[in-house]
């Protein structure tokens, strides 16, 4: 049966640009004890669209003796992108990136603590605590934690910090205590550009209510003299924690990218509360946080690059076989990525331009001739010339 044609590819369907999109939902085990959110998300600008795009992501702690901690990653979210954006907005010159990158490293940490703790001693002022909150601190934990409260108040608003800041010219990258940095590539490579911090294991973790809490953020300036990557991802431990393994985590950021490329920002975004819901009740219980910063430009089909996995359309099954998006049986399925990946291995075994022969012509011609049922050339692919098998621009002596 034949594929229809004629569906608009993925090429020019985003200009460029970026868009940042989001959700905080409340855990499984805390829905169950009745507890509220202890994470929270803001991003500026806050329609999301444009740049310079600032994105925060805040885990408060949750425990006993951090009875407030959700009030504190509110604060952390919301004083993190106006101290970014006032360290942005400062910079004379957004050419002098070696400047930037010195400032950045040197006053950033301590602005955002200092903020941070400016806002809690506010909400303290506003809001002391009740007797009511001390003695079921006391009932839990014993004295001994009511007063270490009460010699730092911040310990009941004590969360974790990850902030992201995207501009035309660099990114800069900034984290304190547990959560998870992740840029994807436009070919779906994940990397982190954070080093590892070996003293978060098990519960423990940095944070913003320590002591010098400046002195333990982690911070990445990446210098954009390439593409930017294609997505910033941002999450809370509770993400992370939901997988069985480092492995199956880092396979978000590819599976994001292509489910993007397939359905676009807007559905991604009205599925994310589902996802992570359902993340959390499979997996780890806990609050969790995503943050999506993503290039436009980037969800636009690559050359090379696979397509989404398949997803039903309308009793169809949408399949993307390099050419253009094509809307099949599900019988037809398997004709079609057989075809794509004698393409792609007509593609691998091809010389590079500039070179009529290579070691593996033989074969190359051999393959290439078993397609030329569906070569664009009209007589079937022509030795000593680059062709795709069918599948794209044929090459040049």
């Amino acid at each position: 049966m034949m594929c229809g044609r004629g569906l608009r590819t993925a090429q020019d369907r985003y200009p460029s640009g970026w868009r940042v999109i989001g959700k905080s939902i409340c855990g499984a085990s805390h829905l169950r004890r009745g507890l509220p959110n202890q994470d929270a998300i803001r991003w500026l600008p806050e329609s999301g669209i444009g740049l310079p795009s600032i994105l925060a992501v805040s885990d408060g702690h949750g425990s006993a003796r951090c009875f407030r901690s959700q009030i504190g990653a509110s604060l952390a979210v919301k004083t993190a992108t106006e101290v970014v954006r006032e360290f942005l907005n400062g910079q004379p010159s957004l050419t002098q990136l070696s400047i930037i990158k010195r400032t950045a490293e040197e006053r950033l940490p301590q602005a955002l603590v200092r903020r941070w703790r400016e806002a809690v001693a506010e909400d303290i002022r506003k809001n002391p605590f009740s007797r009511d909150e001390l003695n079921l601190l006391e009932s839990e934990t014993g004295p001994a934690t009511r007063q270490t409260l009460e010699a730092n108040r911040l310990l009941a608003y004590g969360a974790t910090l990850l902030t992201t800041l995207v501009t035309e010219s660099f990114i800069l990258y900034l984290q304190l205590g547990d959560g998870d940095i992740l840029t994807v590539s436009k070919v779906g490579a994940v990397t982190r550009p954070l080093p590892e911090d070996r003293r978060l294991f098990a519960n423990e973790t940095t944070s913003l209510c320590s002591d010098k809490a400046w002195n333990e953020f982690r911070i990445g300036f990446q210098v954009l003299f390439g593409p930017p990557p294609a997505l910033i991802l941002l999450s809370t431990d509770g993400y992370a924690n939901s997988f069985r393994d480092e492995e199956g985590f880092l396979k978000v950021g590819p599976d994001l990218l292509k489910i993007l490329r397939l359905d676009g920002p807007d559905k991604v975004k009205e599925s994310l509360e589902m996802w992570l819901t359902e993340a959390s009740q499979a997996g780890s219980g806990d609050d969790v946080t995503l943050g999506i910063l993503c290039r436009m430009e980037a969800l636009n089909k690559s050359p090379g690059y696979g397509s989404a996995a398949p997803a039903l359309r309308s009793g169809g099954i949408e399949v993307d076989d390099g050419r253009n998006r094509r809307n099949c049986r599900p019988d037809d399925l398997w004709r079609n990525r057989r075809r794509s990946r004698l393409g792609r291995r007509s593609r691998e075994l091809t010389p590079q331009r500039g070179y009529r022969y290579g070691p593996a012509r033989s074969f190359q011609v051999r393959l290439l001739h078993s397609l030329r049922r569906e070569c664009r050339w009209p007589m079937g692919c022509r030795p000593g010339l680059r062709c795709k098998g069918g599948f794209g621009r044929e090459g040049r002596r």
